[in-house]
């Protein structure tokens, strides 16, 4: 933590040098001491010291300034530092202001000049707010914080990218945290704006994009090279597989992921399905892990970047990044997953970020403590987070199509979810519609059996029902299903005829698209498994058919 500051203003550099020079002799050990020459310079060094959460202690202000008084300083200073202690430094004939100040401000003391001996008439004063302030003071948070408001779709995007990407931080509110408010008047606009975004060493973005906030957060966001020997789109489970194997083998490999490293997989609070972990593993930690497997194998990792466009120029293959560079590759491995299927009833477009969420938006959690949240979906995924929400919220109701969750969701969380006494699963049900303004406010679901709906109070709607591939970097590229799964292997050989424009002489391999040297692995694939350690299966399988293929190359 940054030394708290104790900062002495005064326009007359003589005095000014005087107090330093004492208040260095004395507290320099414990404390940083700032000597400023004007009000206006101060203001502005405090709005400074806020934005980087850096603590002042104490302020040790003349009364008699040109551009403003010691009073008047001290009240704008102290909407941003109120449990400073606040001193005054007069003359004789300041006593009366100072004294109608001790009301105005909160005063803690006023000190004549001059005050030696420092020993007996400075330091015994200020050794006991000291005391004070450091018994009263909260350590504050030593990193990034943001500021914003529950019910914006703009915050919501900050806080899901920081916390899929694990990366540390603070949530302010800006409506339930008086701190949030002081940080916002610090910025010039700031209210206007939001989520803001503050940094230890003082800057600030203001609502700011995924790549800018991940080349601030030190995530890698360009190529280092030109060329690879394996391109992998996608960084959720088949991509890291993939990642992993690539790396371990040799291959000058580079993976490219658009949000956060693990994918949705990333998202789930709980997989305790996965092979060598008895008791679970959360998805972050998974895709954490496998992070720093593939790096250490020198794998080459881009966030915060997407791909836009693959395009083929035998016998390479090229991707066109969203900043609008150009890599190539010998192989590209298409692992990009899917998204979740949105819904489409009444109201729910206009309140997504505001109390609606697709995916389990882990960063949400804790907004809704003791609160009442609606998951819909009757799969894996959906019971995951059933569990997860129970922890904070005071009921969690499943809503779900199905006539008993055992049709699509694994044994052991049915079981859970039967031993959680604050969820409610409520089957053969689905949305009809969401209302409110500016946040969720209610939700109105149907009986599908009976035709009975109902309107419930909700604080959150979380929905899992379903997956969209995300195949439309490949798009006119290679050959998809109807709904835009990609084709691989045998599915491409209708009646023995191979693809069309297929060159080898040879049969598509299994993980191999209509394109030689295209591979696909994981959920974006036609017929894969929709499970974890599938796709990483499937991933390392892909870099194996990779080898056979860059042998033909």
């Amino acid at each position: 933590m940054l030394k708290p500051v104790i900062m002495s203003v005064d326009d007359e550099p003589v005095v000014l040098k005087a107090v330093g020079r004492d208040l260095h002799a004395h507290y320099q050990r414990d404390y940083q001491i700032l000597e400023v020459g004007s009000a206006v310079e101060a203001l502005e060094m405090v709005l400074k010291l806020k934005q980087r959460n850096t603590p002042i202690a104490l302020f040790l202000v003349d009364q008699r300034m040109p551009e403003m008084s010691g009073t008047e300083f001290l009240a704008r200073a102290v909407r941003f530092y109120p449990e400073a202690k606040k001193v005054l430094l007069t003359a004789y004939a300041d006593t009366e202001a100072a004294i109608e100040s001790i009301n105005a401000i909160g005063l803690d003391f006023y000190l004549l000049k001059p005050w030696d001996p420092p020993e007996e008439k400075l330091y015994p004063l200020l050794d006991d707010l000291l005391s004070d302030w450091v018994a009263a003071m909260r350590i504050p948070f030593d990193g990034i914080r943001v500021v914003g408001a529950l019910w914006s779709t703009n915050s919501h995007n900050t806080k899901d990218f920081l916390t899929r990407n694990q990366i540390p931080y603070q949530w302010l509110d800006i409506e339930k945290d008086r701190d949030a408010k002081v940080l916002v008047e610090s910025v010039e606009g700031g209210e206007e704006k939001l989520p803001l975004v503050f940094f230890p060493d003082g800057s600030v973005l203001v609502q700011p994009e995924s790549r800018e906030l991940a080349d601030k957060v030190g995530l890698k966001t360009e190529a280092t090279n030109p060329f690879y020997d394996l391109i992998i789109v996608g960084g959720g489970p088949a991509g890291l597989g993939a990642a992993v194997y690539s790396g371990s083998e040799g291959l000058k490999t580079l993976m490219i992921e658009g949000e956060a490293v693990g994918g949705q997989a990333g998202t789930s609070s709980r997989i305790e399905n996965y092979l060598g972990f008895p008791n679970g593993i959360s998805g972050s930690e998974l895709a954490r892990r496998a992070t720093t497997q593939a790096k250490k194998f020198g794998v080459e990792i881009l966030t915060a970047q997407q791909v836009v466009k693959v395009e083929i120029e035998d016998p390479y293959r090229l991707v066109t990044l969203s900043d609008g560079s150009q890599l190539s590759c010998h192989a590209l491995l298409i692992a990009t997953g899917v998204n979740t299927r949105q819904l489409e009833q009444p109201g729910v477009e206009g309140l997504f970020g505001k109390g609606v969420y697709y995916g389990a938006s882990l960063a949400e959690a804790m907004a809704y403590k003791d609160q009442e949240v609606f998951i819909v979906g009757g799969a894996n995924s959906a019971g995951q987070a059933a569990l997860f929400f129970a922890r904070y919220a005071k009921k969690v109701t499943i809503l779900s199509r199905s006539t008993s969750l055992s049709r699509s969701m694994s044994a052991y969380l049915v079981k859970q979810i039967a031993d959680v006494d604050n969820i409610e699963v409520v089957d053969q049900t689905e949305v009809d519609q969401v209302t409110g303004t500016d946040r969720l406010e209610s939700i109105s679901f149907i009986n599908k059996k009976t035709g009975e709906t109902k309107t419930r109070e909700a604080a959150a709607l979380f929905v899992f029902i379903g997956a969209v591939p995300r195949s439309d970097l490949v798009e006119n590229v290679v050959e998809r299903d109807r709904v835009g799964f990609i084709l691989t292997g045998q599915d491409l050989v209708d009646d023995g005829k191979r693809p069309k424009g297929w060159k080898p002489k040879r049969d598509p391999f299994f993980l191999e698209t209509s394109v030689p040297g295209i591979f696909a692995a994981g959920d974006v694939r036609h017929g894969s498994v929709k499970r974890v350690a599938t796709a990483v299966g499937e991933g390392a399988v892909a870099v194996k058919l990779i080898h056979q293929h860059l042998r033909t190359v």
